[in-house]
């Protein structure tokens, strides 16, 4: 009898989330593949393991004993990959790692150089995923850890299989085009940015999310003009003219041409994350690579603390026709100041 890992997890999340559709959600698949991992499990067990009742579905009794030994099962396995890495008596093993855009650019690189001066036997193996579903790529097993973000104003779900590890916190800025009229004046409220026009992802991401809800508690609607994911994109677009958007530390290391960085008065953040599965603290290949991710996480924070204030090039008219000049100010464009 084959009990394979992803249909396990499947198995589970439904204990979970009683529905196809929801566990499907959660895992990043789509019901379908749901049904048709459980249909698998049916198969090799030879029973009959859930029922619908309505719109859910209810574990029989044999999907509840399954369900029982499969979180075991799952942890024997994990615990037999740490013990036979430990076995080895040097940090080694293959990991699969999820990144997003800008971790990859940024934090990545220098992490896996350290890793690989410290413990050259790791392997790592990297893949981008959308930077929303790092938890669930962790949760339903496709990577062994991936690199995500977390957002006060939006925080991601928590399961008790999956730990998010802190890497770094960043505090937003506003990035404007160079030469925006008016823009000189440095921290800006949330509420004064209203009268810019927008980029921004889709309201439904965390990241729209979070950025609409600090808006909105400092008093003003962000007017979206251009909904945008990708990040380098999005500054391109502001050095170009079509809007504001906002900005950290590590986003400003795609792409500063063209933009001016105007502080916030409030306090908006975003942590920069590690999701790991809790089975697999124990693997030392893990340990290993978190260290090398926080370490380098630390050093591109000392980096970005230990560069002065920059004057970021102004002047002239605000490109691609001035969409971002603010209502009822004129004047010479301001130089300002880098905080990132």
């Amino acid at each position: 009898m084959e009990l394979p890992g992803v249909q396990l997890r499947t198995l589970l999340e439904l204990t979970r989330s009683r529905t196809m559709t929801a566990a499907a959600a959660a895992l990043g698949y789509t019901p379908g593949a749901v049904s048709q991992h459980i249909a698998a499990l049916e198969r090799s067990t030879g029973s009959e393991l859930v029922r619908r009742v309505g719109r859910r579905v209810e574990l029989t009794d044999a999907g509840r004993t399954l369900a029982e030994h499969a979180e075991r099962i799952l942890g024997a396995q994990a615990e037999a990959v740490a013990a036979l890495e430990r076995a080895r008596g040097e940090v080694g093993g293959h990991l699969r790692l999820g990144v997003f855009g800008t971790a990859a650019a940024v934090l990545l690189p220098p992490a896996l150089r350290r890793l690989a001066a410290r413990h050259p036997a790791v392997r790592v193996a990297s893949r981008e995923v959308d930077v929303d579903q790092a938890y669930v790529e962790v949760l339903a097993g496709r990577v062994d850890l991936a690199l995500g973000l977390d957002y006060p104003d939006a925080p991601l779900a928590r399961d008790g299989a999956v730990e998010l590890v802190r890497l770094r916190t960043e505090r937003f800025s506003l990035a404007v085009p160079a030469g925006t009229a008016g823009a000189g004046r440095a921290p800006l409220a949330l509420a004064e940015a209203g009268a810019y026009d927008w980029i921004l992802p889709a309201a439904g991401s965390y990241y729209g999310r979070a950025i609409r809800t600090a808006c909105r508690r400092a008093g003003c609607e962000p007017r979206v003009v251009h909904e945008v994911t990708d990040t380098a994109t999005s500054l391109a677009m502001v050095g170009a003219g079509l809007g504001v958007a906002p900005l950290t530390g590590l986003m400003l290391r795609l792409r500063s041409e063209g933009i001016a960085v105007v502080p916030l008065r409030e306090t908006v953040e975003r942590h920069v994350v590690v999701a790991v599965g809790t089975a697999a603290w124990d693997r030392p290949s893990v340990a290993a690579l978190i260290a090398a991710l926080r370490a380098g996480a630390e050093s591109e924070t000392e980096r970005a603390a230990g560069t002065a204030p920059r004057t970021v090039p102004g002047g002239g008219p605000v490109p691609g026709g001035g969409n971002v000049t603010r209502r009822g100010q004129h004047g010479p464009a301001a130089a300002l100041r880098s905080q990132a």
